[in-house]
């Protein structure tokens, strides 16, 4: 990564859809990290006090006016990254799922060079996460066909605990899935030619609420993503991430 001597800037992008209890400990975590990391969270249109709570904590929020969907939500937060000259994004959801301790994991290879793109996978090393059933099946199917397609294995390819360079950034902030779009995402980088890496990390079961997909859904958005991904292929051709400065 050429950032010369000068410190790269890191963002930490935060989704939040009525987060307002766990959204405070994750801004907490990152702003508590070693290294140097602005805390955005894009408050997806909540009806409770996310923003409020996440403000608190001292992050940067921007409010949607209403829901976009997750896809949505992280685009935002790569158009805020590349209006404002970061380095570096690393997304955590703002459900606290991620453990903000591993984040360390996910920059080295960007930082290094070594990789454009790197997915904290629960499927590396000792697996100790156990996902609803219908989330392993869609994971399964979608490391199948996504490794298939874009001739690498990519074992998580729904987690949403991911670190980005400039490049990942620019290309994204102009084209990004709208719907739960981290397998879709997947597809698209290694389609267009950028280095996908995963690294093993935990990944902790939400400390409140629920998730708002539930085992119907998961199905259906399966379904779904898998329509874009075949449409994708027609779309985007292989290298064509090399065309972003």
């Amino acid at each position: 990564m050429s950032t010369g001597n000068e410190t790269p800037r890191i963002l930490a992008i935060v989704p939040a859809l009525n987060e307002e209890r766990n959204v405070g400990r994750v801004v907490a975590q990152l702003r508590a990290h070693p290294r140097a990391i602005d805390v955005l969270v894009v408050d997806d249109g909540s009806t409770d006090n996310t923003a409020a709570v996440a403000r608190a904590q001292g992050a940067r929020v921007i409010s949607l006016p209403f829901n976009l969907g997750i896809g949505g939500a992280v685009q935002t937060g790569f158009k805020y990254a590349q209006r404002h000259g970061y380095d570096i994004a690393v997304q955590v959801d703002g459900d606290g799922q991620h453990d903000v301790r591993e984040i360390d994991k996910l920059l080295e290879p960007v930082l290094s060079g070594e990789a454009d793109v790197v997915i904290g996978s629960r499927y590396k090393g000792a697996v100790t996460y156990r996902a609803p059933f219908m989330r392993r099946v869609g994971m399964v199917i979608f490391a199948l066909v996504n490794s298939l397609i874009i001739r690498q294995r990519v074992a998580d390819n729904t987690s949403g605990f991911r670190a980005f360079n400039r490049r990942a950034i620019l290309f994204l902030a102009r084209d990004y899935p709208a719907d739960y779009p981290e397998p879709e995402a997947v597809v698209l980088l290694g389609r267009s030619g950028f280095r996908l890496m995963e690294v093993a990390v935990n990944m902790n079961q939400r400390l409140h609420g629920r998730s708002s997909i539930d085992s119907f859904q998961a199905m259906y958005f399966m379904i779904k993503v898998l329509l874009a991904v075949v449409v994708d292929l027609f779309r985007y051709s292989p290298q064509r991430g090399e065309q972003v400065p």
